[in-house]
């Protein structure tokens, strides 16, 4: 086990926000995630992985873990679907086109989403009509206080809209090492009715699209709103879009005839975040390299060498005037360390 000192940790977040670790070190199995934990030399732990749903405003005094178990296996296989373990290593993109390439459905609709495996069920990713959740069996998680294995289930996950137990009652409490999802092979469960992908299937002539089809389509519409980190530092959509009863909406919609919104159930509908933003000026705005990205307002970005904290004094200025305008509070995604 390589421990470094003075790292920095740049090129391991998607805002490529340069702080340091004090202490670093390299996982890529569950024996060494065991021993890492193991080492009372260093009693706090920080664990990083993709480092796609996190902003860094300070520089982290702990033994930095980088978590980078890799390998994708078969748990459990039928004439219609397949089980399939992915280690929390592995890039969630990559894993999504190797599903793809082998025919197994169910989460081309989150293609091209950054960050790795092992965070997945940490927020229960989604996009165009799809959550993790949709397809989610389980997960496995290393326990940080005592190193022990333990299985999470759908059910003991409790999943909600870009929220699980992970960020809430367990937070921090243990690192995932491997998740499970039940993916089908045949008579695909197609998820077409998100606007905007609909919209970008009929503009391919595609009547009947294939799960290929469905990625490809999410992957272009991703490239022609989202900034690519590796150009231009994100962390895609840095706030949830609000959920709000209907009532309250319907009083806003008077004030605001062109609200958008999605339906959730009968008491509550979705309102974008980024429209409330946009409404609210910030979109493009440009404070030093700290800014809102200029196709869509949801993205905060890192022009170059914004620090965390230039970012997050932002996004504060950015849910305090939507706060005023639209008196609703927007809640970060992003994993925000202070």
């Amino acid at each position: 086990m390589n421990i470094q000192q003075n790292i920095s940790l740049k090129n391991l977040n998607t805002f490529g926000i340069d702080v340091k670790a004090s202490f670093f070190v390299e996982i890529t199995s569950l024996l060494e995630l065991q021993k890492a934990l193991a080492l009372e030399a260093y009693p706090k732990k920080f664990v990083i992985s993709g480092g796609s749903n996190m902003l860094l405003t300070k520089d982290i005094d702990a033994l930095v873990l980088h978590i980078n178990i890799k390998g994708i296996s078969m748990v459990e296989e039928d004439d219609d679907m397949v089980v399939v373990q992915a280690m929390a290593g592995e890039n969630w993109h990559e894993f999504v086109m190797w599903a793809i390439d082998r025919g197994y459905g169910g989460i081309e609709n989150l293609s091209l989403i950054p960050g790795n495996v092992g965070t997945a069920p940490i927020q229960n990713i989604g996009a165009y009509g799809v959550e993790l959740k949709d397809v989610f069996v389980s997960c496995t998680a290393m326990e940080i206080a005592t190193g022990e294995l333990k299985e999470f289930d759908k059910e003991a996950c409790q999943f909600g809209y870009r929220d699980s137990i992970f960020k809430r009652e367990e937070k921090g409490n243990y690192i995932i090492t491997a998740v499970n999802l039940r993916l089908t092979k045949r008579n695909h469960k197609l998820n077409t009715d998100y606007g905007a992908l609909e919209k970008e299937l009929l503009d391919q002539n595609i009547v009947y699209p294939t799960i290929r089809d469905i990625s490809n389509a999410v992957i272009k519409i991703r490239r022609s709103k989202l900034p690519d980190p590796k150009e231009i530092g994100n962390s895609g959509s840095f706030f949830k879009n609000p959920v709000i009863s209907r009532k309250t909406f319907e009083k806003l919609q008077k004030k605001h005839p062109g609200l958008p919104y999605y339906e959730v159930d009968k008491t509550q509908v979705k309102v974008p975040a980024g429209w409330l933003i946009e409404q609210c000026g910030f979109k493009g705005v440009r404070v030093g390299d700290a800014g809102v990205h200029e196709k869509q307002a949801l993205v905060l970005v890192n022009y170059g060498n914004a620090s965390g904290t230039e970012i997050l004094q932002l996004a504060e200025e950015i849910q305090a005037a939507v706060k005023k305008k639209f008196k609703i509070r927007l809640t970060p995604e992003v994993n925000i360390i202070r």
